[in-house]
């Protein structure tokens, strides 16, 4: 498979072979290049067609599946992204988007997981949906080992922080803009440019 993408529909082959691949553990996966490339004719594709996605379709947990992150270039030039590759499945890295009783106000989660050890950092968010824009902010880390909390404590503002959340401009929290959005998997860029591939659990 090569990284070149000639029709609208390919990309939506690749990322779905990538996701299946990934789910089943199978070794015959699109190369990380052909992920890339898909990833960003999907993006383009999101753009061109104004595509909208409703909060409802984002709530719940996925998986990181594959992600490029990003390098900076020297002299202040600017970002490209990175070459991108697939997360090890034995070390499950997810996040997680709940409703909460303000209407207005989400709940995020990101944890990493190895072996029965998880580190895991919860938040508020909110959900811009013309934008498909869903910006977050940490305030809360959690060691867990098994279901049993060992460690947990506020950070960054911690309760504080919370309560002034919603207040917040978007351009001063990290956030995911994504552009592709499907029952089993969701797409989105990062704040810091790169681009990111999670998969339905």
């Amino acid at each position: 498979m090569t990284a070149e993408l000639t029709t609208t529909a390919n990309y939506l082959d690749v990322l779905q072979q990538a996701v299946v691949a990934y789910r089943s553990g199978k070794r015959d996966r699109p190369d990380p290049a052909t992920v890339v490339a898909a990833l960003l004719q999907a993006e383009k594709a999101a753009k061109q067609q104004r595509s909208t996605y409703p909060l409802e379709s984002l709530l719940g947990q996925w998986r990181l599946c594959f992600t490029t992150g990003t390098r900076k270039l020297r002299r202040n030039s600017g970002i490209v992204l990175g070459k991108g590759f697939y997360l090890p499945r034995f070390s499950p890295a997810q996040i997680k988007f709940e409703q909460t009783a303000i209407a207005s106000l989400l709940a995020a989660s990101n944890q990493i997981q190895l072996g029965s050890f998880k580190l895991k950092f919860t938040g508020p968010a909110k959900y811009l949906g013309k934008k498909n824009l869903l910006a977050f902010d940490f305030t809360q880390v959690q060691f867990e080992l098994g279901e049993r909390s060992l460690f947990t404590a506020d950070f960054r503002g911690g309760k504080a922080k919370v309560a002034a959340f919603e207040q917040i401009a978007i351009a001063k929290l990290p956030f995911f803009a994504f552009f592709l959005v499907t029952e089993e998997f969701i797409a989105a860029r990062g704040r810091g440019g790169g681009l990111a591939l999670w998969i339905q659990e």
